[in-house]
């Protein structure tokens, strides 16, 4: 069997194939780009070819422009494409829509890429579907054990909560545009709340994307569209920029919420003036990195960011072979 090595490697562009020609998730404009999911730190513009689910691209056309790429190549799930004599084939991720884990697969040997993903149930993607491998190449965003993300019922039902204790009060939820702001909504319609909920314009058009694909967000109205009166007692959902900029200012006295996986860490709650920390993550936890691993069972992992030696360290006290690529690019705080 061919070494692993010899059909994935990191380079300064990202992971490149050298049979197929081609890069996973590359950090730079390259020739032939297979893309995990749409988040910029993994889906740039610029390639001249791109392969990826149709919901990625139509995401990296609505941030991009139609003309993002010089062609595209939509593959569906499961689905399986041979180029130069290697598979490639995308799996379920469980992140965003449209995410999804390459397959390479070359003389016998497959090596799957996680990209970004998470393990639990989610209304707006795709559950996470484990693909047997040879190497398993991992994200470690929330690679440490303090990371073990709660029930995100429980969370939802304390911002729930706060709108019954200060009904006055508008409650502003930070969440990133692509992939949380959407599945915020979700699981707030999910705890019954039915009422109309306002949004920053950042995330008009992924919204609209969203339920384009069938996703259901309920009642959504622009708070530019209403008086500051009117978000009284209601739920804004809008990018995590717009929590410390002038544009907050149109809410009086707010309760400011911000739905996170790093809303673990106290200090940096504190640090954006968060007086009601949401922790919701569209990554995998310790818990859920670890578990994954050993489902899987690999003879390599391979981590490609976040805390990646505590990873690594972990699987090598379980007998495993494993190593950091530290792939420098990835953004841990892009989409948390």
């Amino acid at each position: 069997m061919v070494h692993p090595s010899e059909i994935l490697r990191p380079t300064d562009a990202g992971l490149y194939c050298p049979p197929g020609d081609f890069y996973v998730d590359p950090v730079r404009a390259v020739d032939r780009a297979v893309i995990t999911h749409g988040h910029g730190d993994h889906a740039r513009a610029g390639h001249s070819h791109v392969l990826a689910t149709q919901e990625t691209l139509a995401i990296m056309a609505e941030r991009y422009g139609e003309d993002f790429a010089g062609n595209v190549q939509p593959a569906a799930l499961n689905e399986t494409i041979s180029h130069n004599g290697v598979d490639i084939s995308l799996h379920p991720a469980g992140h965003v829509l449209g995410s999804a884990q390459a397959a390479i697969t070359y003389k016998g040997c497959r090596l799957v890429v996680s990209g970004d993903y998470k393990r639990r149930a989610d209304a707006t993607c795709a559950r996470f579907e484990p693909v047997a491998c040879d190497v398993f190449i991992t994200e470690a965003t929330f690679g440490l054990p303090v990371f073990r993300h709660p029930d995100d019922a429980d969370e939802i039902a304390k911002l729930l909560q706060s709108l019954k204790t200060f009904p006055d009060r508008p409650h502003l939820v930070g969440a990133y545009a692509l992939g949380k702001a959407q599945r915020v909504l979700t699981l707030i319609r999910a705890a019954g709340y039915d009422d109309p909920i306002y949004y920053h314009g950042a995330v008009a058009k992924l919204n609209a994307l969203y339920q384009r694909h069938g996703i259901d967000l309920g009642t959504l109205i622009p708070v530019a569209e209403v008086e500051p009166e009117t978000l009284n007692g209601k739920i804004i959902i809008a990018p995590p920029s717009a929590l410390s900029d002038r544009w907050s200012r149109r809410t009086e006295n707010p309760v400011t919420a911000f739905a996170s996986g790093w809303m673990r860490v106290r200090a940096r709650a504190r640090q954006r003036g968060v007086s009601l920390p949401l922790i919701i993550s569209d990554h995998a936890d310790w818990d859920e990195l670890t578990t994954t691993i050993e489902e899987l069972h690999p003879e390599e992992v391979w981590v490609t960011h976040g805390r990646e030696d505590a990873l690594v360290h972990w699987a090598h006290s379980k007998g495993m072979n494993a190593q950091p690529l530290s792939i420098v690019g990835y953004d841990d705080d892009a989409d948390e």
